[in-house]
């Protein structure tokens, strides 16, 4: 029984290999094959990257004396990969999964269950952690002797320690579980977390450098907070190094954590996955209720499918949050950039006017919310056109949702940009109006891509999102559109001045504009209704 249910859980786990998301069915081998040689190529290509990082690190710490502390610094990055890659497997797997309640009508034991959901988060936490392991592994025995033992544990290690990240998964994957019960939209714990990833990634990514700098420079003080602050770790260091007495004491920790968090488990496990922490209960008020017009329902219609999915929201809008960040960092650190633009004479100054308009319409095209918005209607655009409500209405208010979630931060953010540069009052007027201007057209841009390459059959919202023409287009279209302008004003330099030519931009985008606006009005209103 339990080989069985072992099979069904990794046939689950390791389901994207084999299996289309898109159609439900399962690939081919042709199609298996190439997609592990898809992901092997990510996976390594993530391994080069960690294996530059311990190309770094290792040498001078093995020739300090602290060969231990290597092992330790990767062993913690691979532990914060695999509880990143494992944590949304325990919340869907242990918490979530729709055969629990079928399982547990069967005579097995609830502890069996448990135990192979268990075994597949595990072998996902594994996974992930061997990207940064392996690679790890291979330097440390490329600039260390190492005994027979310390060969031995060395290639045990990453197995004990994918057991401590089963350990936080499972501590994590409930609170996640928790606080998803307490909100009433859970996909926003998706963005937010999918949020906190993406900005995490960058700061460490940021900070890499420095850090390992750091690191080599002093590798005493780090070691001694080893050693008091996390020491099964500084044995698990030792271990690699050959000291069985270390191994074992780093693994029987790692088990005992591991058995105190698995007794807790499987003596909650059928509360957990049988008692409904479903939707907040919410108290009825009875209240008036006024009628709105045909405009703000429809608007309110598309602010719900954008909120509603973490997908169209972190892949079409993910410029609302990097144009706010970019304006409070400009903020932050408009003294530096204004003593640095001091240093300019009145002639560069209007080149970098230009830059600076040039920078902030390529970031507002991080948002294409219109790209993918006719093909998200799906098969239920029958609905929207059973209502009646002119076709008319219902494009307008896509665009005012991109218009919307774009202008304001876009606005923001130029305003911000105002404040660094100081530009001459002419500038002031022109800046703003061109971003304005950049951001109409993009969404009109991409209404119109949306109209000419709309797919309606898709089974999984992410093939509208991310994977259609249209946004490809969109995306793209916008950066070539931004280059091209640049390309031209660098070609026509000698004979118009940077007021002019921005002057002259101005006009050619308010004449697009007015031209896609008409489109959409007659043609685009015919296709769509003909969709």
């Amino acid at each position: 029984m339990i080989k069985t249910l072992l099979k069904k859980q990794m046939m689950e786990v390791f389901s994207w290999i084999y299996r289309n998301k898109k159609t439900g069915n399962n690939r081919q081998k042709r199609g298996i094959v190439g997609y592990i040689l898809l992901y092997l190529l990510i996976f390594g290509f993530l391994g080069y990257m960690f294996f530059e990082a311990a190309q770094f690190l290792c040498p001078p710490l093995v020739s300090a004396n602290f060969g231990w502390l290597y092992n330790v610094i990767m062993g913690l990055i691979g532990i914060a990969l695999g509880v990143f890659g494992s944590v949304f497997s325990t919340y869907s797997s242990l918490y979530l999964a729709r055969d629990n309640d079928f399982l547990l009508s069967m005579p097995i034991p609830a502890s069996k269950i448990l135990l192979v959901r268990l075994v597949g988060v595990y072998a996902v936490g594994l996974m992930y952690e061997l990207i940064v392991m392996v690679p790890s592994i291979i330097v440390f025995f490329i600039n260390v002797r190492v005994s027979v033992t310390g060969v031995l544990f060395t290639i045990l290690i990453p197995f004990v320690l994918s057991v401590f990240i089963l350990t936080l998964s499972c501590i994590l994957g409930f609170f996640v579980a928790l606080i998803a019960s307490k909100l009433k939209n859970k996909k926003i714990i998706t963005v937010i977390l999918s949020l906190a990833f993406i900005a995490g990634y960058y700061y460490v990514y940021g900070k890499a450098y420095s850090v390992l700098q750091s690191i080599i420079a002093d590798p005493e003080t780090l070691g001694s907070k080893v050693k008091s602050l996390l020491y099964p770790f500084y044995h698990m260091g030792l271990a690699a190094e050959g000291n069985a007495v270390s191994m074992l004491i780093f693994t029987g920790v790692i088990t005992v954590l591991f058995g105190g968090v698995y007794f807790v488990l499987s003596r909650s496990f059928i509360k957990i996955t049988t008692t409904n922490k479903g939707s907040v209960k919410s108290k009825y008020n009875g209240k008036a209720i006024s009628a709105g017009n045909i405009n703000s329902a429809l608007l309110k219609k598309e602010f719900r499918r954008f909120l509603g999915s973490p997908t169209y929201m972190l892949n079409c809008g993910l410029g609302i949050v990097i144009m706010i960040i970019a304006a409070v960092a400009l903020i932050i650190k408009s003294p530096v950039l204004k003593e640095m633009l001091g240093q300019f004479n009145a002639e560069t100054e209007q080149m970098i006017y230009l830059a600076a308009v040039g920078a902030l319409c390529l970031i507002t095209t991080m948002n294409d919310i219109t790209a993918p918005s006719v093909s998200l209607e799906g098969k239920n655009l029958w609905l929207i056109k059973s209502y009646p409500v002119p076709a008319k209405a219902a494009l307008y208010a896509k665009l005012k949702l991109h218009l919307i979630l774009t202008l304001i931060p876009a606005m923001i953010l130029t305003l911000s940009v105002l404040f660094v540069i100081e530009p001459s009052p002419f500038f002031w007027l022109l800046i703003p109006a061109a971003v304005v201007l950049f951001v109409i057209l993009s969404a009109l841009w991409g209404l119109f891509l949306a109209l000419k390459m709309p797919n309606l059959e898709w089974t999984n919202e992410a093939v509208p999102v991310k994977q259609s023409m249209s946004v490809l287009l969109a995306l793209f279209g916008g950066w070539a559109a931004v280059l091209v302008l640049g390309g031209l004003y660098f070609a026509v330099v000698k004979w118009v001045s940077p007021v002019a030519y921005l002057f002259i931009t101005l006009l050619f985008l308010a004449v697009l504009s007015i031209l896609l606006f008409r489109w959409v009005k007659t043609k685009g209103v015919s296709i769509f209704e003909a969709l």
